[in-house]
């Protein structure tokens, strides 16, 4: 039994069953004994590995993006760069050498700043980026003015809500107590839209409130974001909660605090949420799609032209992990997001 289990069993023993955002929240970010607060998730050793991960030319492709956002923008003097959970750096270093190579002018411009809770993943971003970082635990903290903000693999880790349709009516999932331990079960009575016996629809209003919160800083300042996660396009029953830990799949009850615990992010309400914020979100995309249309294919190949074989097959192994449709590159969604008044962002537009 973990610290952070029998913390949890104490407290649905005290209070009564737990619901699921809840339970996200203290297993991904109690401050003692959370997921995120006490390790580095990332890699081989690790329990995932996202995509800055597989290969630099992924945060090359979106220095790219970058750089032509800040043109939108008619090339503000200062302009913050702004990263949400921005796992070890590896991101924001590779944005910034392709800023400091494409557009120095840009690169003078930048104010990074990070907002990560991890002391843990802290230090590995310091290590990454050296000096001239600013850390922030909430986007609130973060001036205003002109951003361009990035997001890959942040929203799938904000705590959502289950309900379940039983019997014509939809009730809350929680967590509680079982024989075995912490189980999924069902609470009280929620309002809904019809749906079938059985099925699932996942909420995530705490998502909305982080989304609707930059589309008012997009909607009070000129700005982008640029948003990267697993997930749907439209809106959809479907149990999409699970946890991962030392690369498999695990029951999202199991080892509270040692698993990472995520869910399929819903771009179809995300981009509504903006929307409500007063920004503009464009048509969301695979990253498959988006990859291709920046340039992943000529970058790889001109790695490749300057490569031994061994090399060559690893460059191709981390394309297909990016953009093949068996893995990343469907899976995985890209939505963009201006100033209502910005122009198109490509590869978005016409």
């Amino acid at each position: 039994m973990t610290p952070l289990e029998r913390l949890l069993r104490e407290m649905i023993a005290e209070e009564g069953p737990m619901r699921i955002d809840r339970y996200m929240a203290l297993c991904l970010g109690h401050p003692q004994h959370g997921y995120y607060i006490t390790r580095d998730p990332l890699g081989e050793k690790g329990d995932f590995v996202t995509a800055p991960e597989v290969s630099q030319v992924f945060g090359e492709l979106i220095g790219i993006w970058t750089v032509a956002q800040w043109g939108a923008m008619e090339q503000p003097e200062r302009i913050h760069l702004v990263e949400l959970g921005p796992g070890r750096g590896t991101l924001m270093a590779d944005v910034l050498r392709t800023l400091a190579r494409a557009a120095p002018a840009l690169a003078a411009a930048v104010q990074v700043h990070l907002v990560e809770t991890s002391p843990v993943l802290r230090q590995k971003q310091s290590q990454a980026l050296g000096e001239g970082v600013t850390w922030h635990a909430r986007l609130e903290d973060v001036p205003e003015g002109p951003m361009i903000l990035l997001a890959n693999e942040f929203f799938d880790a904000i705590p959502i809500r289950q309900n379940e349709r039983r019997d014509g009516q939809w009730r809350e999932r929680v967590v509680g107590l079982s024989e075995g331990g912490l189980a999924i079960g069902i609470g009280g009575i929620v309002p809904g839209p019809m749906g079938e016996e059985g099925s699932i629809l996942e909420v995530a209003p705490f998502r909305e409130q982080i989304a609707r919160h930059i589309g008012e800083r997009l909607a009070g300042h000129a700005g982008s974001a640029l948003i990267i996660d697993y997930g749907h396009l439209k809106t959809a029953p479907g149990d999409t909660l699970q946890a991962m830990r030392g690369h498999q799949f695990v029951p999202v009850t199991e080892a509270p605090g040692e698993a990472d615990l995520t869910s399929h992010v819903d771009f179809e309400a995300l981009a509504k949420a903006f929307g409500a914020g007063g920004a503009r979100a464009h048509p969301a995309m695979s990253q498959r799609q988006f990859l291709l249309a920046m340039g992943l294919e000529p970058r790889m190949a001109q790695l490749a032209a300057k490569a031994d074989a061994e090399t060559g097959a690893v460059l191709n192994r981390q394309k297909a992990r990016l953009a093949d449709e068996a893995q990343m590159g469907n899976l995985f969604k890209v939505l963009a997001v201006t100033s209502a008044g910005l122009s198109t962002p490509y590869p978005f537009g016409p």
